[in-house]
């Protein structure tokens, strides 16, 4: 064997065991990481419904946690190991430098969106799993990163918003729900017969041991909220449990109009109907 083979030999052992000691170490401190954040969201686990809410924000806090700490991690570990492939590091160094400053030129768009994302978790203004309005869509939360958020709406499509974007959200899934129902009779029909007949359903429905479980508070009898051509309209209001407002509503409504047709009390309809490219008789 020859003196430079050798040499070779000896020099690529050396940098051999040196690429996989820095890679051991990356695996280690990451398989740390890993562990320290789902330490952090088993701690943070309970039965009751504000323990859950202090969960979800630690599992969200924790994911991105994890995130960021991982890439820097692998950019390190790229960086120790790229000299004993015989890079100069030096370049790349310049290049990181150049490449901040045309981040603060050139990302702000970036930075806002990370900036904001990082107060959206802090905050705790809404986390994954939340039901939220924003921006004109309402969905749930399906993924959160300081970058962006992703929800799923009525219609079962992926939105993505930048963090940036989000201004002003509503969180539908924090303490309870909150549902009104109006029922509109016509403008000569005596008020107090059906106001009467709403505060019976009002009382059976909280009375009733298949749906008591769903309410929070009501629902009650909230009496005329409006008068208009069309006829009187009523006015109920019920809160609920998060999520179930939906059924409770149409639960009422089914009620409503049972009990009506057995007491005889009609009920308004107006239907509106647009007619496009119609000829005007002469």
């Amino acid at each position: 064997m020859t003196e430079s083979l050798r040499h070779w030999l000896e020099t690529a052992g050396t940098r051999g065991v040196r690429i996989l000691v820095i890679v051991l170490i990356a695996m280690i401190l990451a398989r740390v990481l890993k562990a320290l954040t789902t330490r952090l969201v088993q701690s943070a686990r309970g039965q009751t419904r504000a323990a859950q809410m202090r969960e979800q924000q630690t599992r969200t806090m924790a994911g991105l946690v994890y995130s960021v700490g991982a890439a820097l991690i692998v950019a390190a570990a790229v960086l120790m190991a790229l000299p004993e492939f015989g890079f100069d590091v030096t370049p790349f160094e310049a290049a990181a430098a150049v490449g901040s400053l045309a981040l603060g030129f050139g990302a702000q768009s970036l930075v806002k969106d990370i900036i904001n994302g990082f107060f959206i978790v802090l905050e705790d203004q809404y986390v994954v799993g939340d039901l939220i309005q924003v921006n004109g869509e309402t969905g749930r939360v399906e993924h959160l990163t300081l970058r962006r958020t992703v929800i799923r709406n009525v219609a079962g499509a992926m939105v993505t918003l930048s963090n940036s974007l989000v201004s002003q959200v509503a969180n539908l899934s924090r303490d309870w729900s909150q549902a009104f129902v109006d029922v509109t009779v016509p403008s000569d029909e005596i008020v107090g017969r059906a106001l009467a007949a709403l505060e019976k359903i009002a009382g059976d429905f909280r009375n009733d041991a298949d749906w008591s479980p769903a309410l929070v508070d009501g629902p009650r009898v909230l009496g005329v909220e409006s008068l208009s051509l069309d006829g009187t309209v009523l006015r109920l209001q019920v809160r609920t449990v998060l999520n179930r407002k939906d059924d409770v509503a149409r639960e009422l409504r089914r009620r409503i109009k049972l009990a009506f047709e057995e007491s005889v009390i009609p009920l308004t309809h107006t239907h509106q109907v647009q007619l496009k490219g119609a000829v005007a008789p002469p």
